[in-house]
């Protein structure tokens, strides 16, 4: 059974109804429970829930010490290029937009991974538009080698692929895979992706399995906050994650917390997800995954990162830039979307070791997989 067959079963309204009737007393009972079942997952993203954030915030506390010390990966974006063939209307990069393009040249790929890999990253996420004349799997995979001395993983954030493109990837270096639903509203995904290939809802939900079949060690998922209801989206990442999680169980899983930002042409956000709100998102989270991984990126306030650190969150993105070449270049104009927090790496590592956390540069080497040999 795909996740799509699972999630088919769930009427989004139905859903949000119940999440919304929950009283405190269930989340009471969620809190008491060393494994979430659904219902309880319901519970603490529920209104009612609000008023036990502080429990919540404890217990989410502990589970991450147990389960991942004090540790936290640190992790940067390398944007590719920003050409893209979509119409996502809260995209930076979408097709209309009338902003100025660029596809970045191997040698200009090197030139930005050298730059990160001097400042200490060992783990690099390359990110692209999706515009096949301009990016295909071909140009990704000489990327991945060309610069693939410098780190010990790899990720890729682009456009979805069959099996066989990720089984290119992986051969190429590739470790990881991060891809956004964006929505998993139906209605609402068709509604934000006019025109172009992202249009297929399912092609792309079903992207993670695709990933999880090619051998890739690390797959990421998320919603963009502030797209639909956060609750009823909250609730289908998780479930995501726990069928990822079980039927991919060779692979890491990931969430990231991703809430929309100003970029140009895009829309307000129609359903805006407060601060407080992204505390119980991320609280939740941990309760019902133990083991996965949490991501904050530079999207947030340098104040609001520090104060969500203790939460659960174990891989932050540091000194991020948005633009293709924007490491070594000056020049803004193609970026995605504006950061919030523009630390560089090193104050970072510094904030993490004042709050008694061990910043992690490299977790991670192909070595690991040639067991036996020698």
């Amino acid at each position: 059974m795909t996740f799509t067959d699972i999630i088919n079963q769930y009427d989004p309204q139905q859903l949000l109804t119940e999440i919304e009737n929950k009283s405190v007393q269930d989340v009471d009972r969620a809190l008491t429970m060393e494994k979430l079942q659904l219902e309880d997952f319901k519970a603490l993203l529920s209104p009612a829930a609000e008023e036990r954030l502080e429990e919540m915030a404890a217990k989410a506390h502990r589970i991450t010490r147990q389960r991942f010390g004090n540790t936290i990966l640190l992790y940067a974006p390398l944007y590719i290029s920003n050409e893209c063939t979509n119409g996502c209307i809260y995209c930076g990069f979408n097709a209309a937009n009338k902003v100025p393009r660029k596809t970045l040249s191997l040698d200009e790929i090197e030139r930005d991974a050298r730059h990160l890999h001097d400042q200490g990253f060992r783990h690099i996420l390359l990110v692209t538009g999706e515009h096949p004349k301009k990016v295909d799997n071909d140009l990704l995979a000489a990327a991945a080698r060309r610069i693939r001395p410098m780190f010990s993983s790899i990720a890729i954030e682009v456009y979805p692929m069959e099996t066989d493109g990720y089984r290119q990837m992986v051969d190429a270096g590739v470790d990881g895979l991060t891809i956004y639903q964006e929505t998993y509203d139906r209605d609402l995904y068709a509604e934000l992706h006019p025109f172009g290939k992202k249009r297929d809802y399912d092609f792309r939900l079903q992207t993670p399995e695709r990933g999880g079949s090619a051998g890739l060690r690390r797959i990421g998922i998320g919603f963009l906050q502030g797209l639909g209801n956060f609750r009823s989206e909250a609730f289908f990442t998780g479930l995501h994650a726990t069928h990822l999680a079980k039927h991919h169980w060779r692979s890491l899983i990931s969430i990231s917390f991703p809430r929309m930002r100003p970029a140009e042409g895009s829309m307000p956000p129609p359903n805006p997800v407060s601060d407080r709100n992204l505390v119980q998102l991320i609280c939740a989270m941990r309760l019902l995954m133990h083991d996965a991984g949490l991501v904050l990126s530079t999207r947030e306030s340098a104040e609001l990162r520090d104060n969500l650190l203790p939460l659960g969150i174990t891989q932050m993105s540091a000194g991020s830039c948005t633009a293709p070449g924007g490491y070594s270049d000056e020049d803004q104009s193609t970026q995605q979307f504006a950061i919030d927090d523009d630390r560089t790496p090193a104050e970072i590592e510094q904030l993490l070791k004042s709050r008694g956390y061990d910043p992690v540069w490299k977790d991670w080497d192909e070595a690991f997989l040639n067991r036996g040999e020698g």
